[in-house]
């Protein structure tokens, strides 16, 4: 699974970055950067959270199809 941003949405208000720190990170300049976009299962309960507590729906997981890798 991948997570992707739409940065029209994206406020950056880092709720995100508080749930999933390894995931996300707000930029001096207010921007977020995605610093991992692959989500193996292992980490995927803890993005979930962070994706969840976007208040502008930002993020959002898109599971990888065959021949996206």
């Amino acid at each position: 699974m991948k997570v992707e941003l739409d940065r029209a949405r994206c406020t950056g208000l880092g709720i995100c970055e508080s749930l999933a720190s390894d995931f996300f990170e707000i930029a001096d300049d207010g921007s977020l950067l995605v610093l991992k976009d692959e989500v193996t299962d292992a980490d995927l309960m803890e993005v979930e959270e962070a994706i969840a507590g976007c208040p502008t729906e930002a993020l959002r997981l898109k599971k990888e199809e065959a021949g996206d890798e």
